[in-house]
């Protein structure tokens, strides 16, 4: 009667064990299955970003940005110099040269020249040709907020940059820029407007939007 008794119970434990098991091992096929259902998902579901911006975008961006910096309370201009790999080699903003205090020298637009910015000021394009990471210019682009005066234009075309892209050409006719133009058509130096499919792009500096 004993030896019956636990051969019920091994029985009954070894069903248990087979009926386990039996779960087990359709978990895991369960699991395979969800596995390989999330695979198929990312491929298809999760495709990249379409959003992203363009290399234009992007590189004028940088140019906008770097303006933030300037000091100039009438216009504020920043440039960035790109080479053939896209990748950035000089940027600049417009103010005044190194060891000149931004709070002794004049930042007004009106009255004697002296007393005025336009003898100080270091215009952006020129600040980031003077910037640049110590190579050799040639072949690169600078994207600029502002088309170039026809200052900055001698540096650009003596740098060798071919390209300037800008975002604005607010004093086109005026002497400077048929001057610029002039030069850079001359010269060989192409420039064109940007073309942005947005109108502006925000910075977040909350930790949690990261």
């Amino acid at each position: 009667m004993i030896k019956s008794l636990n051969d019920c119970k091994l029985g009954l434990c070894k069903s248990v064990a087979v009926s386990l098991n039996e779960r087990l091992l359709t978990l895991k096929e369960n699991f395979r299955v969800l596995e390989k259902n999330y695979f198929y998902y990312e491929l298809i579901v999760m495709q990249k970003r379409t959003d992203y911006i363009t290399w234009d975008e992007y590189f004028m961006g940088i140019a906008l940005l770097s303006a933030k910096r300037s000091k100039d309370p009438n216009t504020q201009v920043g440039a960035c110099i790109v080479n053939g790999q896209n990748k950035i080699v000089g940027t600049g903003y417009n103010g005044l040269p190194l060891g000149c205090s931004d709070d002794e020298f004049p930042w007004s637009k009106q009255g004697d020249f002296l007393d005025t910015k336009y003898p100080y000021v270091c215009h952006a394009e020129l600040n980031a040709i003077l910037n640049n990471i110590g190579m050799d210019l040639k072949g690169c682009r600078i994207y600029t907020a502002l088309f170039p005066c026809n200052e900055c234009t001698k540096a650009i075309i003596q740098s060798g940059i071919k390209e300037v892209v800008y975002l604005s050409d607010k004093y086109n006719g005026s002497d400077t820029s048929i001057a610029s133009k002039k030069m850079l058509d001359t010269a060989g130096v192409s420039y064109r407007k940007v073309i942005s499919g947005i109108q502006q792009l925000q910075l977040s500096f909350d930790e949690t939007d990261v």
